[in-house]
């Protein structure tokens, strides 16, 4: 089994579209050893589709206000997971769908990307675009995500 992107966010709420527009990027054009699941504003409700794939890695990716400049990437530790301010357009805090998926998969990663505007019916900007077709091609490339800068 391939590792699995897992991508949260709402596409009609500006910047926190980033990560539907990279599973977007993934379906039209896919990143070798890499499966990609667009779990919108509920990821929690495709955890079970996660867990069925018995993925080695997975991989969530969504907006997340990590007081850095827009369009900024990291990887973000369990701890501030919890502690800090994830968009609040989901249902559950991320880090109740990262415990539960930890129960099945080895590792699980949080990369958070670093929006500027977060409103319903509003584009997203173009850093955070930029950003996300940057992290495509990265994955794209073969990049290890492990090597991103950690916040």
């Amino acid at each position: 089994m391939p590792d699995l992107i897992l991508t949260v966010g709402n596409s009609m709420m500006g910047d926190d579209g980033a990560g539907p527009l990279l599973a977007e990027l993934l379906t039209n054009a896919p990143a070798s050893g890499w499966a990609v699941i667009d779990g919108g504003s509920a990821p929690e409700n495709v955890a079970h589709q996660v867990q069925a794939l018995s993925p080695q890695t997975v991989v969530i990716v969504d907006a997340a206000d990590m007081a850095l400049a827009p369009g900024e990437v990291r990887l973000v530790d369990d701890a501030s997971i919890a502690d800090m301010f994830i968009m609040t357009t989901h249902n559950l805090p991320l880090s109740f769908l990262i415990e539960r998926l930890r129960e099945t998969v080895p590792q699980v990663l949080f990369v958070g990307i670093q929006p500027d505007i977060v409103a319903f019916g509003f584009p997203m900007t173009e850093p955070v675009r930029n950003a996300v077709t940057t992290l495509h091609a990265q994955l794209v490339a073969g990049a290890d995500l492990t090597a991103l800068p950690w916040l």
